[in-house]
C-alpha cells in the first residue's frame, strides 16, 4: 500500500448520532472533547450528522460548539443500518480528510466504528477514557523519530488492571470510540451558528442493505442513571434482590435513583441498564452511595468522577473506602434504614421551619 499523505488530513470530526431525529448526548460530549483537541491543533470541530430529514438538528450541534456540520441526508438513512451508515461516514472521510474522527461507543458506534476504519484502512482505539494531543513515542526512543501532534488515545486494558495509551502515527484519520458519560459537554451557547454543508455520496441498496422488519423499543419509566444527580448503588453485599427494597426507600427519601454493580446484574437481581462500571455506564452524580460494593477497579472506573462518594460496607479493607469521601463500616441492613430515617426526619424538620 502506498504511504499515506498525512499532511492532507486536517480537522477534528465527530459522529453526531441521532435516533428518531433526536441527537444523543454523546454527540455533545464528543464536540466538547473535540474542541479541546482542535484548540491544541489550531483547527476546527466538524460534526457529521447522518439520517433522513435531519437538517433541522444542525443548529443544536452549533450551540454545543460545532464550527461546521456536514449533513448526509437520504431516505436510505432513516433507521440505523450498518451498510448505508458505513458508506456515509467512509465517503465523508474520503472527501473531507479529517485528521481525527471520534465516534460514541454506543450500540450504534460500536458497530459502525470498526466497519468504517476497516473500509478506509486506518486504526481504531475502542472505549477510550482519555484523549490528548502529544508526542509519540511518549518517551523518546534513540534512533526513532518523535512525531508531534499525535492523538494519544488512552483506554483500560487487561480488565482495567492497567491503562494503555495508543497512537496511530502512520494512518489517518486517527479514530477512537468514546464511552458516553466520560467526556464533558461544552456549555451551550444559545443561537450559535455553524457552517452547514450538505453532502450525499449516493446510496444504492445492495445485498448488504438489511431490511428492518420491526423495531422494538425498551419501555421503561426509570430515570437513566447517567442523568441522575443522586445514585444509591448496591453491590454483591446486598445479599439478594429483595434487599434492594431498603435502597429504594433511601433513594425515595433523598430524591435519588437506584443503580448497581456488575455482580448484581450477573446474579440477575437487577437489569443491565442500571449497571455502573467498565462494562456498564459511566456516571457523574453529585452524590454516589456505594452500598455493599467492594470497589473493584472496573466499578471505580464508572463512578470515581462522582462529586461526593459515600461508602457503606462491613469490610473495612474494601477498596471502595480508598475513593470514598465518607465511609461507614457496618452492617448495611442496619445502617441504611437508619440513614433513611434520619433523612426523613431532617426533611420533616425543614418543612416545619
Amino acid at each position: 500500500m502506498n504511504k499515506m499523505n498525512l499532511e492532507a488530513y486536517k480537522g477534528v470530526f465527530v459522529f453526531a448520532q441521532q435516533v428518531d431525529n433526536v441527537i444523543g448526548g454523546i454527540a455533545f460530549e464528543l464536540i466538547g472533547k473535540g474542541k479541546d483537541l482542535a484548540k491544541d491543533l489550531n483547527t476546527e470541530v466538524t460534526a457529521v450528522l447522518v439520517g433522513s430529514d435531519v437538517k433541522g438538528l444542525a443548529d443544536k450541534l452549533a450551540e454545543y460548539g460545532a464550527d461546521k456540520v456536514i449533513v448526509v441526508d437520504d431516505p436510505e438513512l432513516k433507521e440505523y443500518r450498518t451498510e448505508p451508515y458505513t458508506h456515509a461516514l467512509a465517503s465523508v472521510i474520503e472527501k473531507y480528510k479529517p485528521e481525527i474522527f471520534l465516534i460514541g461507543a454506543t450500540a450504534i458506534g460500536r458497530d459502525l466504528g470498526p466497519r468504517v476504519c476497516a473500509r478506509i484502512h486506518t486504526g481504531l482505539t475502542a472505549d477510550c477514557t482519555q484523549l490528548d494531543i502529544g508526542d509519540f513515542p511518549i518517551n523518546p526512543i534513540p534512533g526513532k523519530e518523535t512525531k508531534h501532534n499525535q492523538l494519544l488515545m488512552t483506554r483500560p486494558a487487561f480488565g482495567g488492571n492497567t491503562i494503555a495509551t495508543i497512537a496511530c502515527p502512520e494512518f489517518r484519520p486517527q479514530m477512537a470510540t468514546v464511552r458516553p458519560g466520560v467526556m464533558k459537554k461544552a456549555p451551550k451557547v444559545k443561537g450559535a451558528k455553524a457552517v452547514i454543508e450538505e453532502f450525499n455520496p449516493g446510496f444504492t441498496p445492495n445485498s448488504q442493505y438489511v431490511e428492518i422488519l420491526d423495531i422494538v423499543k425498551a419501555v421503561t419509566d426509570t430515570v437513566d442513571i447517567m442523568d441522575a444527580k443522586i445514585l444509591v448503588s448496591g453491590g454483591r453485599g446486598m445479599g439478594g434482590p429483595d434487599n434492594f427494597k431498603i435502597l429504594e426507600e433511601l433513594a425515595e427519601a433523598i430524591g435519588g435513583t437506584v443503580s448497581c454493580s456488575r455482580a448484581v446484574v450477573d446474579a440477575g437481581w437487577k437489569p443491565k441498564d442500571l449497571q455502573v462500571g467498565q462494562t456498564g455506564k459511566t456516571v457523574r452524580p453529585n452524590v454516589y452511595f456505594a452500598i455493599g460494593i467492594s470497589g473493584a477497579i472496573q466499578h471505580l472506573a464508572g463512578m470515581e468522577e462522582s462529586d461526593i462518594i459515600v461508602a457503606i460496607n462491613k469490610d473495612e479493607t474494601a477498596p471502595i473506602f480508598d475513593v470514598a469521601d465518607y465511609g461507614v463500616v457496618g452492617d448495611l441492613n442496619k445502617v441504611v434504614p437508619m440513614l433513611t430515617e434520619k433523612i426523613k426526619e431532617a426533611k420533616a424538620a425543614a418543612k416545619d421551619n
